[in-house]
């Protein structure tokens, strides 16, 4: 006969009594079950996994620490943590590389304020925004942008993102850009490549609102990370 594979620990010349089941929860492909054990009477029900998980983190202190400046919300989602952290409408120096072999390409130019999705270590998603969000219905819009990609998410290239999140936006916009991932859609006035914008933009004081292509709401970015984000 196979030994028991589960022993009691405890020393048996203590005399302490083996612990006795209570409650057992099992993770099926498509359903999870509570079984409860009451003398000789055995129940089991299906349940929701999350409000297993809900009664087992209630005790559970989570906090955030300091957040970085302007942030406007915080998420533990299911691949970490992710800051939202809006980022005010601002003239910046931006460098453009798409030749190796040429010099860089640098721009001054005007440009609106902007959502940052950011985690520790990783190329942010990047939306704009008109002004500062504070409702879910607030429109949110492509960034006017290089090196992002349609869904928002940025190409991280070769640039190492930091570990400090209050530092990402700013090695985001030091990085080089390059005329990769998707040009089109992010202007009204050049809707098939950005970079057209740039160069229209280059020198020029304040960025016009109302080039900005519409992406959806804030109520939709809100949900970036959680089970019904897409």
């Amino acid at each position: 006969m196979e030994q028991n594979k589960f022993t009691w620990c405890v020393p048996k010349e203590l005399g302490i009594p083996a612990d006795s089941l209570r409650l057992r929860v099992d993770f099926f492909h498509q359903s999870t079950t509570l079984t409860s054990f009451d003398g000789d009477t055995v129940t089991t029900r299906q349940v929701d996994a999350m409000d297993i998980s809900h009664a087992l983190s209630r005790e559970l202190a989570v906090g955030t620490g300091l957040l970085p400046e302007n942030t406007l919300w915080w998420l533990n989602s299911r691949d970490g943590q992710v800051y939202a952290i809006y980022v005010e409408p601002k003239v910046r120096k931006v460098t453009l590389q798409d030749d190796l072999d040429k010099p860089p390409q640098r721009f001054e130019i005007p440009l609106p304020g902007f959502v940052f999705l950011c985690s520790p270590c990783k190329a942010p998603w990047v939306v704009a925004v008109t002004k500062r969000p504070t409702k879910a219905t607030d429109i949110i819009y492509h960034a006017p942008l290089l090196n992002i990609f349609r869904n928002g998410r940025s190409c991280p290239g070769s640039n190492k993102y930091p570990e400090r999140v209050q530092d990402i936006v700013e090695s985001f916009f030091v990085s080089f850009f390059s005329s990769t991932a998707d040009l089109q859609g992010r202007s009204k006035k050049y809707p098939k490549n950005v970079t057209q914008l740039w160069k229209f933009l280059d020198g020029k004081e304040e960025f016009p609102m109302d080039d900005l292509e519409p992406f959806g709401t804030l109520g939709d970015l809100m949900k970036f990370g959680t089970e019904e984000d897409e």
